[in-house]
């Protein structure tokens, strides 16, 4: 059985690699700031950015005390353009709480290969999205914005933020996984081409 704890750390360690991912797929950071690293029987690219895993680790702890706490709804990775600061892509990962595990009921069963494999199949639509993006061609920048309960309690280094939708958007729903405690739901959107 995967308890409140087990389920956090498996959701925000998925975070982290998913943020990676996608920050190596979308040439927010160039290649060359990366290493490769096995997980989820995939081969993953990890920043070696200092200052970038310093920021990650910093949100990710916060996240995961979220995750136990049930108060984590959504975290949205925001890519903008440097110059024009206009949105080009907005993944959105939906998070669902269990609520009789945080009551304090035992969570129903799943084996963790089962686990592992649906957030597999995430990581590999991650991959496959450069497919169907439109290139982004201007230098662009990255935010997360977390969305969590009214009675979180909120770090003073965080700021408030508008949500940072884009006007005139394309979406891509993408699989979602379940630890029987948390569910996440992912899609991405995107700056569809003015015709």
């Amino acid at each position: 059985t995967i308890t409140l704890r087990g389920s956090a750390q498996i959701v925000g360690e998925f975070f982290g690699y998913a943020v990676n991912s996608i920050l190596y797929q979308r040439g927010i950071y160039g290649p060359e700031h990366f290493e490769r690293r096995k997980k989820y029987g995939l081969t993953m690219m990890v920043s070696t950015d200092e200052g970038l895993q310093g920021y990650l680790t910093n949100v990710l702890t916060q996240i995961s005390e979220w995750l136990e706490r049930g108060q984590l709804q959504k975290l949205v990775l925001v890519i903008a353009n440097v110059h024009t600061k206009d949105v080009m892509e907005r993944w959105t990962f939906d998070i669902e709480t269990n609520q009789d595990v945080l009551e304090g009921e035992e969570a129903p069963t799943k084996p963790e290969k089962e686990i592992q494999a649906e957030i597999q199949a995430i990581i590999r639509q991650i991959t496959a999205s450069v497919t169907f993006l439109p290139l982004l061609e201007d230098p662009c920048s990255f935010d997360l914005l977390v969305y969590t309960s009214k009675d979180s309690i909120v770090p003073n280094a965080w700021e408030e933020s508008d949500p940072r939708y884009i006007t005139k958007s394309a979406q891509v729903r993408l699989r979602s996984f379940t630890t029987k405690v948390h569910k996440v739901d992912a899609m991405v959107a995107y700056k569809a081409d003015e015709e």
